[in-house]
């Protein structure tokens, strides 16, 4: 599972948006940025979580965050997603998995009982250097900004 901890460098990756556009962290040099993996768009927790950053979006952005969230699903299933609830972020369309895998949150996971392979919810701090300066495990999906900025 992840083996990335604070203090590491960031993966540099490259992934298609909702829109189609090329992401890369090198166009988030100089400013903070938040990097939320999220298991698949449009489902309760993660509709929870989308909407709480969002929610708070201006706050982050007031204390230099950018935001984007990521999951395996299809450009088209994150466009629908991202224009259902006006999230004022991008969403990475990371199908082939390469910044999911970048970053250590797919792995073995266990629900009502079973295990299966899937994305572990988890958000990376990244400072203004590409460096990770907070790693959240155990997301709290009603609260997760104040988790992000908590100290």
């Amino acid at each position: 599972m992840n083996t990335l901890k604070v203090g590491d460098q960031a993966p540099n990756f490259e992934a298609l948006d909702e829109e189609g556009r090329t992401i890369k962290l090198s166009d988030y040099k100089g400013k903070k940025l938040i990097v939320f993996f999220y298991p698949k768009a449009s489902t309760p927790t993660c509709t929870v979580e989308s909407c709480n950053l969002n929610d708070n979006y201006e706050l982050l952005e007031e204390k230099g965050y950018a935001i984007l969230g990521v999951s395996a699903d299809s450009q088209k299933r994150q466009s629908n997603f991202k224009n259902k609830y006006g999230f004022q972020y991008p969403l990475l369309a990371d199908v082939e998995k390469e910044v999911i895998s970048a970053f250590g949150v797919w792995g073995p996971k266990k629900f009502m009982g079973r295990t299966f392979d899937g994305i572990h919810r988890t958000t990376f701090v990244i400072n203004e250097k590409g460096v990770i300066e907070k790693v959240i495990d155990k997301v709290k999906a009603k609260n997760h900004t104040e988790q992000i900025l908590e100290d």
